[in-house]
């Protein structure tokens, strides 16, 4: 979930899309091609971490369908870093030399890959091998496009939570913020007390960029984003207004370390764990960490979380926020043969049940997590909280805006919540970043 564009990384995204309008794409709705089960090496390129568990799994599992298919094998090409993975996957596109499975998120870029035909139509693979039903709802409609389309699979389910230290709340006599408007003052209270409020991973800058999401997502619901990376919104309507008042407010409160933009995801976990600070956005993805006895005694008994607080005349439910499944994997068209099929037919069908064996949630409904021998009652009652998650998404940005925006966005973040510059000249920058930005990624 650490996404940072960089400007250079702009430039090649806006060169690729120009370079890959040249053929070479197959039929993405052809799903079950004919032919014979030929074992070959098949290529993933990856932007996950080479030893993380959805990587791990699918190892295990590629060893295991090789036992059976001899010549078979399946090679995972990592990259280093987010903007190293995006350079590799545009230039890749614009040379028409993906490999057979690729990641991506749903972005601009990837669904012209997909109108050209060079991206299987996840959907129809997904029912074609009698899967589709078994994914939570939420899961795959994160990956879809604007128009519900669906060329990518999930391997993972996560669900954001703002985790807090119950004896720091108290020090500071606080309660859990009942609005997102209370939480200028609520830092306000902690600074008093002598209490760093929000644990931040300033460096990755997407952990900020989060929270520019959340008031618009509670005052006028998923659309506004919809609207705003075409250019068919302003971040100085009254929804990005408010967002940005708010984060000056965050920032006017002392809401996050000091010299934050220096500190990275580490820093920001340690700070929470060792009982540094009283808050921590982030997702289950960190349920190992904060739900388990590998915990800090210290602060164990005292971590709990609360779910994004809505605001007064909220257009969205308590039980929906930030829920994702992670970058996608989508197939490429062109390479697509029996093998391929046969080989996702076979570990996506034993993949859920390995994956949550793991602790892990999986992106489908019909298995159950394992809770690990070392949980703490917390870890379950954050699984036990996918069953209850809401309809409407809180889409993180930095996969939707344009990256030469987004990158513009997470810049002027860090000013705006460092008091450099004030609200309205926020958003004045940034919809003339939109306004010049958008059109060249997104068609009316």
């Amino acid at each position: 979930m650490k996404k940072m564009l960089t400007a250079a990384v702009a430039a090649i995204t806006a060169a690729a899309l120009a370079g890959c309008g040249g053929g070479g794409g197959g039929d993405a709705a052809n799903v079950n091609p004919a032919g014979k089960v030929e074992p070959r090496r098949i290529s993933w390129l990856l932007s996950r971490p080479a030893n993380g568990t959805v990587i791990t799994v699918m190892r295990q599992l590629a060893d295991e369908y090789a036992k059976s298919h001899p010549g078979f094998s399946l090679n995972l090409i990592t990259t280093p870093d987010r903007p190293s993975f995006i350079q590799k996957y545009e230039t890749l596109a614009a040379a028409n030399k993906l490999p057979d499975l690729f990641d991506t998120d749903a972005t601009p870029f990837a669904q012209k890959l997909a109108r050209q035909g060079r991206m299987l139509d996840a959907g129809k693979l997904l029912t074609s091998l009698g899967l589709y039903t078994s994914y939570r709802k939420s899961a795959l409609d994160y990956q879809r496009f604007d128009d519900g389309s669906l060329y990518t699979i999930p391997f993972e389910y996560q669900m954001e939570f703002f985790w807090y230290n119950k004896a720091l709340f108290k020090r500071a006599g606080v309660k859990v913020p009942a609005s997102l408007d209370d939480m200028p003052a609520t830092c306000a209270a902690l600074r008093r007390a002598g209490v760093t409020p929000i644990a931040l991973d300033g460096q990755d800058q997407w952990p900020l960029e989060r929270y520019v999401a959340y008031q618009p997502f509670r005052v006028a619901g998923p659309g506004y984003l919809g609207k705003l990376k075409r250019n068919d919104a302003k971040f100085g309507d009254p929804a990005g207004q408010k967002a940005a008042n708010w984060l000056g407010a965050l920032g006017a409160a002392k809401c996050f370390p000091d010299g934050f933009s220096a500190k990275g995801y580490t820093d920001a976990q340690n700070l929470f764990t060792s009982g540094g600070a009283a808050m921590y956005n982030i997702g289950t993805w960190e349920l190992s960490s904060l739900a388990t006895t590998k915990l800090n005694p210290a602060v164990r008994a005292d971590v709990d979380y609360f779910t994004l607080p809505t605001v007064p005349n909220s257009v969205t439910a308590p039980n929906e926020f930030v829920t994702s499944s992670g970058i996608g994997m989508a197939v490429n068209a062109k390479t697509f043969d029996p093998l391929v099929r046969d080989f996702l037919k076979f570990a996506l069908a034993k993949y859920p049940a390995a994956y949550a064996a793991t602790g892990a949630l999986s992106p489908t409904a019909n298995v159950k997590t394992t809770i690990p021998s070392d949980a703490t009652p917390l870890y379950r009652r954050a699984v036990d909280q996918a069953n209850s998650v809401g309809t409407k998404l809180a889409m993180p940005w930095d996969t939707q805006l344009d990256p030469t925006t987004n990158t513009r966005l997470q810049q002027e973040l860090v000013l705006l919540v460092q008091g450099d510059i004030k609200p309205g000249d926020f958003t004045r920058t940034m919809d003339a970043a939109l306004a010049q930005n958008a059109p060249k990624f997104f068609t009316k």
